[in-house]
């Protein structure tokens, strides 16, 4: 740091105020700065940063290792928003979702003297050890807990919320049910959508059928989706996931039925080409930037000693071609 002062002409200190994005330091100086930084390759100094600050600057995030968009995208989300606040991140993948092998992975992350913890907690299971095994460190659960262990913070988008915004959309264009396919069993996530979609559908007066389950693939929602063309597709359904819509839109296509004369679809997740598929797909954008920057936020208020909230996210709805009004069949 002292050579790279010399080589642009500052003090030691302004190079650390650069160097921390402090607002206080001129464009032009600033500039030179990091001119010399990148003339000199000069990296920070990871351990002698720990010594003066008594931090790692390293979160630590535990998951299931679940290969499903909406926990791999909440990883991926974590990972940039660390990334852009200056923290590392290091991840242990749980085999088995139960105490013990919470214990394991948080004292394992522990030991790698990680200054907080996030864990990604699609599951129930994931919960429930967490409150069994939970330590005397910052941690933030993704997850919406009704009774959060001591030291845990939670974040997360509200499911509930885009589930009533589908069924708002869909009566609004008339449809008087709303069929839904929903994720497994088990999955927070899933059972939250389930309850917004019911709830909403009791409250707007609409017929409230039974729940189709569904597991998050679009193999389910083809299966699924031919089944109704054998039995009689409703006019709008409501798929837990994206995957579970594409499904659905071959199986109506196949069966020729068209999406939305026919048959109204909404996804959820807005997931990559979401807008790309035939017909592009009404669904719910959770918000997963914004997810993985408010767990980072509410992260560090942990660990500057503030005073933090649980905090909710709300997803939008992005309404597409593949939902229309009901115009009858034959």
């Amino acid at each position: 740091m002292n050579d790279v002062a010399r080589a642009a002409g500052v003090s030691h200190q302004t190079v650390s105020r650069v160097l921390n994005d402090h607002p206080n330091v001129r464009e032009e100086t600033r500039e030179k700065v990091l001119a010399a930084i990148s003339e000199l390759g000069y990296r920070r100094n990871s351990a002698a940063r720990t010594l003066v600050t008594q931090r790692s600057g390293t979160v630590g995030v535990v998951t299931t290792g679940s290969f499903s968009f909406g926990p791999s995208q909440t990883l991926v989300a974590i990972e940039e928003a660390a990334r852009e606040a200056g923290y590392f991140l290091t991840v242990a993948t749980l085999r088995t979702v139960d105490a013990q092998s919470m214990r394991q992975a948080l004292g394992h992350l522990m030991d790698q003297g990680v200054d907080g913890i996030v864990v990604i907690a699609p599951h129930a299971e994931v919960v429930d050890a967490v409150r069994a095994s939970h330590e005397q460190l910052p941690v933030v659960v993704v997850a919406a807990l009704a009774d959060p262990p001591e030291s845990v913070t939670t974040v997360s988008v509200d499911q509930a919320l885009g589930a009533r915004t589908v069924v708002d959309h869909l009566a609004a264009l008339g449809h008087a049910e709303v069929v839904h396919v929903s994720g497994p069993p088990g999955w927070l996530d899933a059972e939250a959508r389930v309850h917004g979609w019911r709830e909403q559908s009791r409250a707007l007066g609409l017929t409230v059928p039974a729940v189709v389950e569904g597991d998050w693939t679009s193999a389910c929602g083809y299966a699924v989706g031919r089944r109704m063309v054998a039995e009689g597709a409703p006019t709008a359904v409501f798929a837990a996931n994206d995957h579970l819509a594409l499904g659905l839109l071959r199986a109506f296509h196949e069966g020729g039925l068209s999406v939305p004369r026919d048959v109204s679809v909404v996804g959820f997740d807005d997931v990559t080409g979401a807008g790309d598929f035939i017909p592009p797909l009404t669904t719910v954008r959770p918000g997963f930037a914004d997810l993985g920057h408010q767990i980072i936020a509410t992260l560090r208020g942990l660990l500057d000693g503030a005073q933090v909230d649980d905090a909710v996210l709300e997803p939008e709805l992005v309404v597409r071609e593949s939902t229309g009004r009901p115009t009858g069949r034959g």
